[in-house]
């Protein structure tokens, strides 16, 4: 670990240590585990894993949550939120984070409310900060606090940190949830939401590691790394049979390869170009 991680990692200890009692937003994925593992830590008890156990997250997600939190000894609870049955949520806006993160956020303020939390800790890191991310308003509505960002990691230095801790999950791919999938003002409900998943555990089971399935209806458009497009084209006929088991007419490889977030390019693009 070099002496610029090492800083910022002995002032991300420093600032949750001084939280009190503390409930972490953790989904599984590298940020907020990292967040979780150093507030265990640090506080014992005191600190309090929550996972939401909604139908926009995997269910192979939701046991990597249970499976990490055990194995480091870590207090954890899945709770249900009730995002998915909101019209708001369900007609998948541009601002549809908000309303995700909102739900949660207030599911763990009655958790705090009830049992004595002083602040909810979320693993929002610096690179976040340039993407369209609604569910930021959400936090910063509800007071939550975002140790990564005020200690200056970006998603390398999380990575690195994480790595250097020895978590199981410190390269794991970057994941979102699964509404993601979906472009805005594409209805969405728990059977597409098992559909889409249902499509990516097939490809997962074929051995595809980081790629997302785009529902646009009755086509999947299936975004692969840039390495694993030519295992593509050789496994297409198992791709497409797979693919189309769970309920999609049309199956589609975008060339333009796998990109987080790619429904927001031209969101984003639009920020950019406004004056």
């Amino acid at each position: 670990m070099d002496a610029q991680l090492t800083d910022k990692y002995e002032l991300l200890q420093k600032q949750i240590a001084g939280l009190g009692r503390v409930l972490v937003a953790y989904s599984g994925g590298v940020d907020s585990s990292l967040v979780a593992f150093v507030a265990a830590q640090k506080l014992g008890d005191d600190a309090l894993a929550v996972t939401s156990g909604s139908k926009s997250l995997k269910r192979s997600d939701l046991a990597l949550s249970e499976e990490l939190a055990e194995k480091w000894g870590m207090r954890h609870r899945i709770i249900v939120t009730d995002e998915v049955l909101k019209a708001e949520y369900r007609a998948n806006p541009v601002n549809r984070c908000f309303h995700c993160k909102t739900s949660l956020y207030e599911a763990l303020e009655q958790i705090a409310d009830q049992e004595g939390y002083d602040h909810i800790l979320n693993g929002t890191n610096t690179d976040d900060l340039g993407d369209h991310r609604p569910g930021l308003v959400a936090a910063k509505n509800h007071q939550v606090v975002s140790p990564l960002v005020d200690a200056g990691f970006c998603k390398r230095d999380v990575r690195a940190l994480a790595e250097a801790l020895g978590l199981d999950n410190a390269q794991k791919p970057q994941a979102a949830c699964l509404s993601s999938r979906f472009p805005y003002g594409s209805h969405i409900t728990e059977a597409r939401l098992a559909q889409v998943e249902a499509a990516e555990d097939a490809l997962a089971e074929l051995g595809f590691t980081q790629f997302r399935v785009r529902h646009h209806e009755e086509v999947a458009r299936i975004e692969l790394v840039a390495d694993e497009l030519p295992r593509a084209l050789e496994l297409r006929q198992s791709i497409q049979d797979r693919v189309k088991a769970v309920g999609y007419r049309f199956v589609a490889v975008d060339l333009g390869g796998f990109r987080s977030g790619s429904l927001n390019e031209g969101l984003i693009d639009a920020v950019q170009l406004s004056p």
